[in-house]
């Protein structure tokens, strides 16, 4: 569970700006149809990608909508690039399905999120020779943010993790936007519960030896997540 920002402060304006920017990404990214591009000369059937828009396009989504999906996507592009994939196209359908079940609060969004993917593989892409068990076992693992160690995970799966995680190492502004944004996804759940749930889990992962599973992503962005993590606990280095 992730938490809100604390309100004010010096930063308050450019967070601001920054809040507004990222907020006409998420426009944009809804807005713009088409599908992203997939390796090895994958083709997204329409179909597909409708229903992966559809589920991101639910009402409530404040961070869990289509531009998270596009910005995990842009990560899994950059370690394709510098490090590469060993399941290149597996990578990019669990990136596509992982959140498109997500109901704050409950425990069973990987599960029919995993379910969704293997029936979008068997309905669109049958005959591609695709892995569903490898993408099933990704979107399942990210159940377990915060709670996996780097010796848990094979390669792939702790860079696959760590594209999802990435926002924690971002710059202070849009950390505190996306903070923001899962707090107004959690909105039905008492402030109290919300703030113990999100200290927990900030603790948890400032007290883990590492952050990030892989050393790509540890090498980029784990101090900058520390950063963040301290600041929003209040604590110091």
């Amino acid at each position: 569970m992730t938490a809100p920002a604390r309100p004010g402060g010096a930063g308050a304006a450019g967070e601001a700006g920054e809040a507004g920017a990222a907020e006409e990404a998420r426009a944009a990214a809804d807005a713009d149809g088409a599908p992203p591009e997939a390796p090895g000369g994958l083709a997204l059937p329409e179909p597909l990608w409708s229903a992966v828009r559809a589920a991101y396009g639910e009402p409530g989504r404040a961070y869990h909508d289509l531009a998270h999906v596009r910005e995990v996507l842009r990560r899994v592009a950059e370690v394709g690039r510098d490090v590469g994939w060993r399941r290149p196209r597996e990578v990019v359908l669990a990136a596509l399905f992982h959140d498109a079940v997500y109901a704050p609060g409950r425990r069973d969004n990987e599960e029919r999120s995993a379910e969704l993917a293997r029936e979008a593989v068997a309905r669109w892409l049958p005959g591609e020779g695709l892995d569903e068990d490898l993408i099933a076992r990704l979107i399942l693992l990210t159940a377990r943010h915060g709670s996996l160690a780097p010796a848990d995970v094979g390669e792939d799966e702790a860079l696959f993790l760590d594209c999802d995680m990435a926002i924690l190492g971002s710059d202070a502004a849009a950390f505190d936007a996306y903070d923001r944004a899962i707090a107004a996804e959690y909105g039905a759940v008492p402030p109290e519960r919300y703030a113990a749930g999100r200290r927990a889990f900030f603790e948890r992962l400032l007290a883990a030896e590492h952050i990030f599973l892989s050393p790509y992503f540890r090498e980029r962005l784990e101090a900058r997540a520390r950063d963040n993590l301290r600041r929003k606990l209040g604590v110091g280095s």
